[in-house]
């Protein structure tokens, strides 16, 4: 009646060792470590700038813990702050001898203290909050009539394109402020171009107005295509900057909208704020131009002459110069989508697509330099580099491809950097605050005290009452408590304070449980029945009500995750999470253990659970 078959033992110790691998990275803390990443869009780190980094650090006379590569950075740890900095002023000198023209960003990080064996087991400990492992906090103000703005003179090139495909002949398209002004020597021109313009600019309210001998009609954004403009310049704004910030390695940032134009960025285990000032602040805008062919400029690229009038010189990513015209064909700001892809050869291409008015300047000009190269530029704190120079075969469109001799990994970074691109809007910073490591800590030690204690209050309350059933509850308890440390590791989640309150309650509802599934088998043994059949009744009967407050209370934490943002998101995982460990362990193990001590007693006489009270009795039982 209360045996567990064998399986379900092998189930509960598989849990158990996998709760205990998986929790233990959480107790080893974090050392001090220098990060080695990309500072410019068309330079890449990869694993073979380990040895690089090596080399420079025992020259300094500096021993990490170790130097690995990992994602889109290099990594070393320390073993004290002090190696630390020295590595960071070591790296600095020798990776960017330009002060003015960094390749490479060294900040400061902080990496887990935990042994190879575990992460070679893939056992990292779970991320920690801006609160609790210290960082930088960021509120950036987006600058939303700039959007408009800029919108406005996507528009009137739109519309200058229009007017002279149809021949529409007028006297001047002028922008003011949000609004574009067209002027018309007579009447019916003007009704022609209201005409077209209704039908191919949907998002624009029209105006007919006089000026004098001049017939006017102006355009102005309608609220909803308005609104529209400033959502996708956010949403651009925060995309762009998750593609920087990806670029420190920060374990799980922060970068979320708040209000209609606010962003917030938290970057937690990042000391450096200057670092990271310079990094979200980075601007990365795209053009195109005709590379210059004429023996000049060829003389010119090699160094053994002047760089022609009208001309620049600029780098290829693969370090080879070439001489460009200065005149701008196209800007990223018409650039709407790019793609990696493969050419009618099958070799690595990124598919371009661009708006109207770059349609047209792409289709005139690539008519008139079919065989000649056009190169696409990307700058970045005011200096440029030479994406690609790829060779103009026919005349282009509104989707072209640039191909050459680029690998599949290059095709896939050159269309992100083109995608990425520049800020919709710009942003400026508001807020600024930092939370260093030892606040972080001081609020690790405080929340692991709070769970404790209340752990311990649970634990004597059970033991006092309800004896061994209490001593059992309070097992289950801490296997709970594991479990939910070693899932929180395993999905990589982020603990914030709020997600240390949740375990807190967690742990309460828990024991929720059990209460109730003592006190089941206390009813069942007040009214007569054999303890072997009490425990087994209790534990079948109680299940349903358990099922039910359990159900209703992961309603209540997914609604919290659904329309949750920053420490309530957090607050509801953890809250989620818990719940489904507790059902586990308030059930499965707890029986388990009740089944492992008495289940084998065929004639149990009585149980360990307390007082059981009998209706009738002149004096309490005990069972």
């Amino acid at each position: 009646m209360n045996r567990y078959p064998v399986w379900k033992y092998a189930l509960l110790v598989v849990a158990l060792l996998v709760g205990i691998v998986y929790t233990l990275p959480n107790f080893f803390g974090e050392a001090p470590a220098v990060q080695v990443s990309s500072g410019k869009a068309t330079l890449k780190v990869d694993a073979s700038f380990v040895p690089s980094v090596e080399q420079i650090l025992v020259k300094a006379g500096l021993k990490p813990d170790f130097v690995e590569f990992d994602g889109n950075s290099v990594k070393a740890r320390f073993a004290d702050l002090d190696s630390q900095r020295k590595a960071q002023d070591a790296l600095i000198a020798a990776l960017n001898p330009d002060p003015n023209d960094a390749g490479y960003i060294v900040a400061l990080n902080l990496l887990s203290r935990s042994p190879r064996w575990l992460t070679a087991l893939h056992a990292l400990p779970m991320y920690l909050g801006l609160d609790l492992r210290g960082g930088v906090h960021f509120l950036m103000q987006v600058d939303m009539k700039a959007a408009l703005t800029k919108k406005a003179d996507s528009l009137a090139g739109d519309i200058r394109t229009l007017l002279r495909d149809k021949d529409i002949r007028h006297a001047g398209i002028n922008r003011d402020g949000d609004d574009v002004s067209i002027r018309f020597r007579d009447a019916a021109a003007r009704t022609a171009a209201r005409t077209l313009l209704l039908d191919q600019l949907p998002d624009l309210q029209w105006k007919e107005e006089a000026e004098g001998s001049d017939f006017m009609l102006t355009g102005s954004l309608k609220p909803d295509a308005a609104k529209r403009v400033q959502s996708a310049a956010i949403t651009q704004n925060i995309t762009t900057l998750h593609n920087r910030v990806n670029e420190l390695g920060v374990a799980e940032p922060v970068i979320q909208q708040q209000g209609a134009d606010r962003v917030v960025v938290e970057l937690p285990g990042v000391q450096d704020t200057a670092k990271a000032k310079d990094i979200i602040g980075r601007t990365a805008t795209l053009e195109m131009r005709m590379v210059d062919d004429s023996a000049e400029a060829r003389a010119a690229e090699t160094g053994s002459g002047p760089v022609p009038f009208g001309d620049e010189r600029y780098v290829e990513r693969r370090g080879t110069p070439i001489v460009v015209k200065r005149q701008v064909i196209l800007t990223g700001e018409s650039l709407t989508d790019a793609q990696p892809g493969f050419d009618e050869n099958h070799q690595p291409a990124v598919h371009l697509t661009v708006d109207a008015k770059g349609t047209r300047i792409m289709r005139d000009i690539s008519r008139d330099n079919v065989g000649k190269r056009m190169a696409i530029l990307l700058f970045e704190k005011g200096k440029g580099e030479v994406v690609t120079a790829p060779v103009i075969r026919s005349e282009l469109g509104s989707r072209f491809q640039i191909s050459g001799s680029m690998t599949t990994t290059e095709a896939n970074d050159t269309a992100l950097l083109l995608r990425a691109g520049s800020l919709a809007a710009p942003m400026e910073i508001i807020e600024e605050r930092t939370i260093g490591p030892s606040l972080g800590a001081e609020n690790i030690a405080k929340g692991f005290h709070s769970v404790m204690y209340g752990f311990a209050a649970i634990a004597v309350f059970m033991c006092a009452y309800y004896l061994l059933f209490g001593m059992i509850s309070t097992l289950a308890l801490a296997f709970n408590l594991l479990l939910l440390v070693a899932v929180l590791s395993m999905l990589q989640a982020t603990l914030t304070l709020p997600g240390i309150a949740a375990v807190a309650l967690a742990l309460g509802m828990a024991i929720d449980a059990n209460v109730l599934i003592n006190e089941r088998v206390r009813e069942e043994l007040r009214g007569g029945a054999s303890p072997q059949a009490a425990i087994n009744t209790g534990y079948e009967r109680a299940f349903a009500t358990i099922l039910d407050s359990n159900v209703t209370t992961l309603i209540a934490g997914l609604a919290l995750l659904a329309f949750g943002s920053g420490p309530v998101r957090g607050f509801a995982i953890v809250h989620c999470l818990g719940i489904m460990t507790s059902m586990f362990s308030a059930v499965m193990f707890s029986r388990g253990l009740v089944n492992l001590w008495y289940g084998r007693q065929k004639r149990l006489k009585s149980v360990s659970i307390g007082q059981v009270w009998k209706p009738g009795a002149s004096a309490p039982a005990k069972a």
